[in-house]
This record gives structure tokens, C-alpha cells and sequence, in this order.
């Protein structure tokens, strides 16, 4: 299970005798493999609080709380129980000037495996298309999403406009959209990964003709903390006579 370690500094503590952090990096993050990233922040005065009241943005300088304890930076871990990610935090330089604050991830999206989800967001996809189900399929991509080649030559940029090119080629179609994932490549990465795929798709157009096109598509994925989604995508043709097998 994955949990924040957040490194909590103390402006009242002397900090001067504090032990370098980088050997504890190396031991979890390289020997272990149990710190999977992490950073440091900058000190409270440099933040910026935002609230929205009433639809109006309000934006403070400073942190949201004024307090002598301040999250100096964090650390994610993948560990089997709270108790080695309690001893992990206990570890670290900090722990003795200041404190480690434990925090679980939540079990909804942040323990899951990233190549398991980005599969499942791949087969919600294939699932969306078979229904001609245009909000389910957005669903799957970012707010800010960027994409190329998906229904044409252009360049999508933005939801609004993915949304409305699926309409339009959906309305080219006459039925159930067959889309199979030949071939499946995912490299995640921290917050990020990289899916490489040769997509097959099949269907019958309005005026009667089918529609069997094989296409490569690269795909840039983004954790949004909640789930995964698709922040970039590329869509070109594929080399003629290519097939492949699913693998991860």
C-alpha cells in the first residue's frame, strides 16, 4: 500500500546537527525500492493560498495556516504494512528535529497498480465505443487533453473539442463501433506513463461501406490522484499487414 510521509520542519528546533537526507534516499529509494519519489518544498513564505468564495478567487501570500510547524517537503512509499512506513519515517533526518506525518493513500485509485488501471482505462475505452457512448469515452481523457489524428488530421486541443470531433465521426457510423486493442505497451512512470498500442477498428458507415482500419496510437497518461487519464494522445496509421498479441 502506498502512504505520504510528509516531512514536517519546526522553526523553533535547531536544525544545525540534522544528518543529510540523501543516504536515507539511497537506501529506500535504491537498496529498498521501497521510496517510490518524493521532494522537497520551499518554506512557507514562498506559497500561495487560494479560496473561492462566492465564485471569486481569493489569493493570500503565505501559507493557509500560520503556525511554527510547516511541510517542508514529502515522500511516497509502497510499503506492505503501516508499520514499515512508520519505521521508514522514523528513519529519516527530520524525524529527530521535527516530525513525519503517516498518511495512507486512499484505497480508491492511489493503490492501484498504474499498468493494471491504464489497461482498465483502455478497455473503457473499447467499451465506450462499442456503446457509441461519447461523455463515457471523453470521460476517459483530461480536461486539458491534446490529440492528434483521433477522428482526422487535426489537432484537438482541450475536451470541448475532443468531444465534439467524437460526435461528428460517431454520426458517420451506423452502429456498434468494434474496437480491438491488438497489440498493448504500457511504461508507467511517477505521476505519468507512456502506452504504445496497434488498435484495430471496425464498423459500418451510414452510407453502407465498412469501415476496417488498423492505426498506431501513443498515448500520455496523467495520475490525477483520483484515477488516470489521458493527457496526450497520437493517432497515425499503422504499417500494412500488422498484428500482434496483447501484452503489458
Amino acid at each position: 500500500m502506498k502512504y505520504m510521509l510528509l516531512v514536517c520542519g519546526d522553526d523553533t528546533a535547531d536544525a544545525s546537527g540534522t544528518a543529510p537526507v540523501e543516504p536515507w534516499v539511497e537506501e529506500h529509494g535504491v537498496r529498498t525500492g521501497a521510496r517510490l519519489y518524493g521532494h522537497r518544498l520551499r518554506l512557507p513564505d514562498a506559497a500561495i493560498t487560494v479560496r473561492v468564495r462566492d465564485g471569486e478567487v481569493l489569493r493570500t501570500d503565505g501559507p493557509f495556516a500560520e503556525t511554527k510547524e510547516y511541510v517542508a517537503g514529502f515522500d511516497v512509499v509502497d510499503c506492505d504494512s503501516l508499520e514499515e512506513a512508520v519505521r521508514i519515517a522514523a528513519g529519516h533526518p527530520v524525524a529527530a528535529v521535527g516530525a513525519m506525518e503517516v498518511r495512507p493513500f486512499w484505497d480508491e485509485g492511489f493503490a492501484e497498480d498504474p499498468a493494471a488501471a491504464i489497461r482498465a482505462l483502455d478497455a473503457e475505452l473499447t467499451e465506450a465505443a462499442r456503446e457509441r457512448d461519447v461523455e463515457r469515452l471523453t470521460a476517459c481523457y483530461a480536461p486539458d487533453v491534446e490529440a492528434f489524428g483521433i477522428t482526422g488530421a487535426e489537432a484537438l486541443s482541450g475536451i470541448a473539442a475532443l468531444r465534439k470531433a467524437v460526435e461528428g465521426w460517431f454520426a458517420t457510423l451506423a452502429g456498434p463501433v468494434h474496437r480491438e486493442v491488438l497489440d498493448l505497451r504500457v511504461r508507467p512512470g511517477e505521476g505519468s506513463a507512456f502506452s504504445h498500442a496497434l488498435v484495430r477498428v471496425r464498423g459500418t458507415r451510414v452510407t453502407g461501406e465498412p469501415l476496417d482500419r488498423t492505426v498506431r496510437v501513443t498515448t500520455g497518461h496523467r495520475d490525477t490522484g483520483f484515477g488516470w487519464l489521458i493527457a496526450h494522445e497520437h493517432v497515425s496509421a499503422a504499417p500494412a499487414g500488422s498484428t500482434g498479441e496483447e501484452r503489458s
